[in-house]
Parts: C-alpha cells; sequence; structure tokens
C-alpha cells in the first residue's frame, strides 16, 4: 500500500473545526512522530499546530515560532507522555540550518511538527505525515493527510 492509496480530504469551515481536528490528529502523536504542515500563508498551519498540541496535552501557548524557528512545548501534568517541537522553517535557507536545530535528537522524546518543512524536513525521518491545508475562496479550510511509511499509513485515519 502506497501513500497515494489512502491519502484524505477533510473539510474545517470553521476555526474551531480545524482546532479539532488538530486535537484529534495530537491524541495520536508519540515521541518519534514527524509531520509536516504544508500551504500556502494563511492556510491555517499555525491553528492546526495548535490543536495538535491540546490533543498532546503540552503546556505552554501556541504561536507561530517564526522569528525563533523552533519552541519545545513539554507535557502537562495529566497531559500525555511527549513533548511537542513546534518549527517553523520557513526562514530556513540551507539544510545546514535545520541540522542546527538538531531536530533529530528531539525526535527521540518528542513529536516535531515542521510548518514549511516540505522539501527540507522529510530526511528527519524515514516515516512522516504530511497534512497539506489549502483554503478555498469560501473561506474552508481542506487538510489532505499524506501518509509516508508503514506506521502512518495506519494511524492515518481520524
Amino acid at each position: 500500500m502506497t501513500s497515494e492509496t489512502v491519502m484524505r480530504t477533510y473539510e474545517c469551515p470553521r476555526e474551531t473545526d480545524s482546532l479539532e481536528f488538530g486535537r484529534r490528529l495530537g491524541e495520536r502523536l508519540r515521541a518519534g512522530d514527524l509531520v509536516l504542515l504544508a500551504g500556502p500563508l494563511g492556510a491555517g498551519k499555525t491553528v492546526l499546530a495548535r490543536g495538535i498540541a491540546a490533543g498532546m496535552g503540552v503546556t505552554g501557548r501556541v504561536a507561530s515560532p517564526t522569528f525563533v524557528l523552533a519552541r519545545v512545548h513539554r507535557p502537562a501534568t495529566g497531559g500525555g507522555d511527549a513533548a511537542l517541537v513546534h518549527v517553523d522553517a520557513y526562514r530556513l535557507t540551507t539544510l545546514d540550518e535545520l541540522d542546527d536545530l538538531d531536530l533529530d535528537t528531539d525526535l527521540t522524546d518528542a513529536a516535531v511538527v515542521v510548518e514549511w518543512g516540505e522539501g527540507v524536513a522529510e530526511r528527519l525521518g524515514d516515516e512522516y505525515l504530511v497534512v497539506r491545508l489549502r483554503r478555498r475562496d469560501d473561506d474552508v479550510r481542506e487538510i489532505t493527510l499524506e501518509p509516508h511509511g508503514p506506521s502512518w499509513i495506519e494511524r492515518v485515519a481520524l
């Protein structure tokens, strides 16, 4: 089975729907997971990341890490087991800059969610999930899950 055979697209008419979708995804994440959020500016990547954080039960305000590049959110008491490393790769211009973030080390005890990471961050893991976001003219977000690797193919149905 290939990733193309299990790609699924969901519609989120409201921001609360995107947050809920992210929450359900976050509940499924575990240490070692790599998720790449792909889509144009304003598609809802950071909103989805906030939902993922809620589903993981981590602490801290989730905002776009554009200027700090990466933020670590630790599990709250009674939350999940894995930390969330939220990365914005938009400003990265080379693979060496990605390596400098040492994200492969973070993958041992955290789920890593990378905005603008497609084409750069895939090399951090053999298995990863690409989440494609598109904002239609009617303001509905379309979210397409594209799993890469057997564990993601099994978990892709939300």
